[in-house]
């Protein structure tokens, strides 16, 4: 069970549900169960919450039981409940549910491929100046054997000071560096949680996230995230009924919806998860990309023990291609971490994090160079969506690099496809979730320049046709990168 779900919970999420039965003909509690069955398919209901008693929903809505007894069961009958006598009804999809995502990358350079699948950018103009500087450095490290599992201590002591200045404070033996944020997660998903063991997630979430979830044979269980963010009683009692070992939560420039949590429910987040003895993962991947204002002071603030584990790296506001992440977490968790680690990799290249280092030491101008670069292709992006496809929509995020966009019917694998029969590579809703739901949204990173961005989206706006058009079958490929 993923969380108990009220009355005035659901009331919202079903909205103007009513109306739209005046478009059709049909009893009340077949459209009372459609809109449910359109919530689940579309993401915007979790699978495995416990829906409010019959009484409580009719309460809510002005009508009778009897309507919400019969939409209960009609969606029982057709798998997208499930129930036990005196002791709930949960939501569900017909066929069970797995993560509908393989996480595979493709290493294709097409320069006619306008890329809207990866949300990451290129290299800084200063990274060619940070590589000759770390040539420069190597001297002194290459009479060591080269293997630090938990990283060189300049850029574990720069990591550390990053983290104090933002109102954490950290020692440098509370950071481990990592081949990227993507081991960081593996390596934390392999220490703290055994296989069966539940974890839980946002829906939707960052899709390789939860691979590493399910190769380890996880029990993954989400938690949904509206059109306005986390509902913040609905999460907190969603941590307290799922008992999970692992809560996995992205709570800056959330990927893939964009969104920002604020700092109230941050503060009650830790409290909550000591509570039932779950560790919380917080990827923070995006946090220095505030783009309108500022961001709330971390998650690990308001954690009084070692429940809050951070994971961060150079990615997002620097370059992918660079691989450092790392984990900010307890003395005795690194040691731990160290220890596991040494059976994978061993460690980061030394050369690496001496790049690192040095992009660190110049990373006020670099980030407010990304910061600037993104405002504006942000902006672009959003124009031509609401010029182009204005029965799309979306929330405008603060930061970040994302917009998780709706669409204006559920054919985002088919729009993804025929996209890249037109050069456009896109990552559809279904990438994001579990088998069945998202169908209606797409991640679209502005990570793109302006004329790019706008040229996309006249593609994206000859595909939607193309969507509607009869025509011979398709093959349907595998989406390419995600990222």
């Amino acid at each position: 069970m993923a969380g108990i779900m009220r009355g005035a919970q659901l009331a919202r999420l079903l909205g103007s549900w009513q109306q739209a039965r005046t478009h059709r003909r049909g009893p009340e509690y077949a459209a009372l169960a459609g809109a449910v069955r359109g919530l689940l398919t579309d993401g915007r209901l979790a699978l495995g919450v416990r829906l409010p008693a019959e009484r409580e929903l009719a309460e809510e809505l002005g009508i009778s039981r009897t309507t919400v007894t019969a939409a209960y069961r009609t969606l029982r009958e057709s798998g997208y409940l499930t129930s036990r006598r005196g002791a709930g009804s949960w939501t569900a999809l017909p066929t069970g549910h797995r993560v509908g995502t393989t996480g595979l990358f493709s290493g294709d350079a097409d320069e006619d491929v306008l890329d809207l699948g990866c949300a990451a950018m290129g290299a800084p103009p200063q990274m060619m100046s940070a590589v000759h500087a770390a040539v420069a450095d190597l001297p002194k490290y290459l009479c060591q054997a080269g293997y630090q599992p938990t990283g060189i201590e300049p850029l574990r002591e720069m990591i550390a000071a990053r983290y104090t200045a933002r109102g954490l404070r950290t020692q440098p033996e509370q950071i481990i560096v990592t081949s990227g944020a993507q081991q960081a997660l593996d390596l934390l998903v392999r220490l703290l949680a055994a296989p069966g063991q539940r974890v839980l997630v946002e829906a939707p979430t960052y899709p390789n996230a939860l691979t590493a979830f399910t190769e380890r044979r996880h029990r993954v269980l989400t938690y949904n995230i509206g059109d306005g963010g986390w509902e913040s009683d609905l999460l907190l009692s969603t941590l307290r009924t799922a008992q999970a070992r692992i809560a996995y939560l992205i709570p800056d420039f959330h990927n893939p919806t964009g969104h920002l949590m604020p700092e109230e429910l941050r503060a009650k987040l830790p409290a909550a998860a000591h509570a039932t003895g779950t560790d919380l993962i917080i990827d923070e991947s995006f946090a220095e990309l505030s783009l309108d204002g500022a961001t709330p002071p971390p998650v690990g603030v308001y954690c009084r023990g070692a429940r809050v584990i951070s994971v961060g790296g150079m990615s997002k506001p620097f370059w992918g291609g660079l691989r450092i992440g790392w984990i900010r977490a307890s003395a005795a968790t690194v040691a731990r971490l160290a220890a596991l680690r040494v059976h994978v990799d061993m460690a980061s290249p030394v050369l690496e994090q001496l790049v690192a280092t040095h992009l660190l030491a110049d990373a006020d101008a670099i980030v407010a160079a990304r910061r600037t670069e993104l405002r504006a292709q942000r902006d672009a992006l959003v124009s031509a969506l609401r010029e182009l496809l204005p029965q799309w929509r979306f929330h405008v995020p603060s930061g970040g690099l994302c917009l998780w966009v709706e669409l204006d019917a559920p054919v985002s694998t088919a729009l993804a496809q025929v996209a890249s029969e037109l050069g456009v590579r896109i990552a559809a809703g279904p990438r994001f979730g579990v088998d069945g739901t998202f169908e209606r949204f797409l991640r679209m990173p502005f990570a793109l320049p302006a004329a790019q961005a706008r040229d996309a989206v006249e593609r994206l706006a000859e595909a939607r046709d193309r969507v509607e058009r009869p025509g011979p079958a398709r093959r349907w490929a595998e989406p390419a990168v995600v990222a």
